[in-house]
């Protein structure tokens, strides 16, 4: 079942107006898979009368199934909520919803556990869907409001209940915002009951979806569900220029994929010395100018000769080091650099059918310009000896 923001054209779906966030089947985001629905459980154990029910923009909670309906992944339902009730679709039943509630922390006990009333009717799915198509106009209206009031906060979405007795306002902000007269007008222009709700930078881009700079949809509005810190630090330790252009999301803030392979780098920077470690030579005072962490090289450079670079292994580094810990000096670098030394030349083979990609280096003979003259040749040949066939002729 599609919701009412799913365009459909010749009977088949065109495409989601709420990029991806609507809530429904069609829109399968941060969904997770029953791997365990196939399986049994033993005898006289009763199945988990719990589910895992989703909202718009991959908001989830967890209700306790107290009239024991039969439901499905899929299947939209009218949920408890504070003051009325909430329409939302199952995305997760049976036991992996006691693994998903136990690694969020959410205590599975009845007496303070939400409920569900019971299978949204055709009734309460229309009211919804009227409701969800209000969003988009208010936050037009929403955000004019807030800029008219001069408030230094952003309206980044809204979401009705599912009896449209509520309207939640989400924004982001720097810094705390008195939004008291702004709640007043509200209430006087959309007639509804209304709740501002603050979130983060992170959790707006995750709700409003986009393409990051890898080509793909964001992490946050896909898979991503919780987002740690990330600080300078993991660019310094994988070596990247400090850009906020390229290191910043759309977001704003640092990319949640600099912490992906952070820890494959800290692994493998252990065995490195610390890069401010200086060598000390009967030459004179190496330091530290470059590393290369997956080939296990650095390169060191003599003070006043900055120009002059010297590669060697991490090994070699840290004997020398081992050495200086000692009081002991090694001669030169150039001693453990020599070992290193290889052979920049490339060759290239054409080992696909390719040209040679040394085809352009030797000059092109102008093969034109000789068959031209080649041309010329022949026909100041045949004109000298056309007079000496017409005197034959003439005798």
């Amino acid at each position: 079942m599609a919701c009412a923001s799913c365009s459909t054209k010749d009977g088949q779906p065109k495409g989601c107006k709420n990029n991806g966030t609507c809530g429904t089947d069609s829109c399968n985001k941060l969904t997770v898979f029953d791997w365990l629905s196939n399986m049994s459980l033993p005898n006289g154990e009763k199945p988990f009368n719990w589910v895992e029910v989703r909202y718009k923009n991959g908001r989830k909670e967890y209700y306790h199934n107290t009239e024991n309906l039969s439901l499905s992944i899929g299947d939209l339902v009218a949920t408890q909520a504070k003051a009325g009730h909430d329409i939302g679709m199952v995305t997760l039943t049976g036991e992996l919803v006691r693994v998903q509630m136990k690694r969020k922390n959410v205590p599975d006990n009845i007496e303070e556990g939400l409920k569900i009333y019971r299978k949204a009717s055709q009734k309460d799915i229309d009211i919804w869907q009227k409701a969800r198509d209000r969003e988009e106009p208010m936050k037009v209206k929403a955000r004019q409001f807030a800029i008219d009031l001069k408030l230094s906060m952003k309206i980044s979405d809204i979401e009705f209940q599912g009896d449209a007795s509520k309207a939640t306002f989400y924004y982001t902000a720097e810094e705390r915002v008195d939004f008291r007269e702004l709640i007043k007008v509200f209430a006087r222009e959309f007639r509804t009951r209304i709740e501002m709700k603050q979130v983060g930078f992170r959790q707006e881009a995750s709700r409003l979806g986009g393409i990051g700079s890898c080509g793909r949809e964001l992490c946050c509005s896909t898979w991503l569900t919780d987002f740690r810190s990330v600080s300078t630090s993991a660019a310094r330790y994988q070596q990247l220029s400090l850009n906020p252009q390229k290191l910043a999301g759309q977001c704003g803030k640092l990319k949640c994929c600099l912490n992906y392979e952070l820890d494959t780098y800290l692994d493998a920077l252990k065995d490195f010395p610390k890069s401010d470690v200086k060598l000390q030579t009967e030459k004179g005072v190496a330091a530290c100018q470059k590393t290369d962490i997956f080939r296990r090289h650095m390169w060191f450079a003599y003070e006043g000769e900055w120009n002059n670079w010297h590669k060697i292994t991490t090994d070699q580094a840290n004997e020398i080091i081992a050495l200086n810990k000692q009081k002991k000096k090694v001669a030169s670098i150039e001693e453990y650099a020599s070992d290193l030394i290889e052979d920049t030349k490339t060759e290239f083979e054409n080992v696909v059918g390719q040209d040679s990609l040394t085809r352009f280096d030797n000059p092109k003979s102008n093969n034109r310009r000789k068959n031209s003259r080649n041309r010329k040749n022949k026909r100041n040949h045949k004109n000298r000896r056309k007079p000496q066939n017409s005197k034959n002729a003439a005798k």
